[in-house]
């Protein structure tokens, strides 16, 4: 029986988690696939969808979430609403279909972690994560209280996105409190039951970095952190120093995975499945970057 081929598009792409995640969820379900990586410049992604359309189906990051969509045949309701796609589909008839697997994938880390969101919410950041994580929060919480944080230099960007998860909220028939703020102006003065931080702040190699101060973090109830390397962000230290939960940026990493295995195959998978693929996915990042290793502490 011929294997199925799926794989990873993006640019630059070397150092990417995606093989070793997906071959393990593959061997969870007993599926005969291989999973490469497939690195594109942005300028040469058209030259490649004839080569896309032969596989069963591909992932996507950075920067083709976007660059992706006049491609697509279809896509489904939630990847239509932002305007982003991390997953495709690829039918016998090599027709394309779009998902988006960030949201979902954020949402079940924190179910893993035993966090509900809800309350008041402050997210860091406005880009294609932070939206991804946004619309799935509104979709998530019945009445979302949720405070968009980025630089000054980004603040358009936040309004931009409070505007169209208004406008979702709408369609959904919810209401809810949007609202922006300037990152730099966080002073710890107000509470929030989630901080989740969708910045590349103190991702590797730039690591030993938080986007706001222990003062803010001290109020917030729980924090979530997408960057998922190193596996403890000066973020995540400071807050767990402080008592407070953490949900780690590998564990959305494996869950938006799983999300995808399940749009592919249909497959769902358990928390303690998922915690084995995460512990060592967490253990193989560290193999490949022991550079790392201590310079948090």
């Amino acid at each position: 029986m011929q294997k199925r081929q799926y794989c990873v598009i993006g640019h630059p792409i070397g150092h990417t988690m995606s093989p070793f995640i997906n071959s393990r969820l593959f061997a969870l379900r007993g599926v005969q696939a291989d999973y490469t990586v497939m690195d594109i410049p942005p300028q040469e992604l058209s030259q490649k969808i004839a080569t896309l359309r032969t596989l069963q189906g591909f992932n996507i990051t950075i920067p083709h979430k976007q660059a992706i969509l006049p491609y697509l045949d279809e896509m489904d309701s939630n990847a239509r609403a932002f305007g982003s796609v991390n997953t495709v589909c690829v039918g016998e008839d090599g027709r394309l279909t779009g998902h988006t697997t960030d949201g979902p994938g954020c949402l079940a880390a924190l179910r893993g972690r035993g966090i509900q969101p809800g309350g008041s919410m402050l997210l860091l950041g406005a880009g294609g994560a932070a939206r991804a994580v946004a619309f799935a929060l509104c979709e998530q919480v019945e009445s979302p209280r949720l405070t968009i944080a980025c630089r000054k230099k980004s603040l358009l960007k936040a309004e931009a996105l409070c505007r169209d998860l208004q406008n979702h909220l709408h369609t959904l028939g919810k209401t809810g409190e949007l609202s922006s703020a300037v990152l730099e102006e966080l002073d710890g003065r107000e509470s929030f039951s989630l901080l989740l931080n969708c910045t590349s702040v103190g991702m590797y190699p730039h690591a030993g970095v938080s986007p706001v101060s222990e003062t803010v973090i001290r109020q917030c109830g729980a924090v979530f952190d997408a960057v998922y390397n190193p596996d403890t962000t000066e973020l995540l230290r400071l807050a767990e120093k402080n008592h407070i939960p953490t949900v780690h940026g590998m564990d959305m990493l494996v869950w938006q995975a799983a999300v995808a295995h399940g749009h592919w195959f249909g497959h769902t998978f358990t928390q303690s499945e998922m915690d084995a693929v995460i512990r060592d996915a967490v253990g193989e990042m560290k193999r490949r970057f022991p550079e790392k290793e201590g310079q948090n502490e």
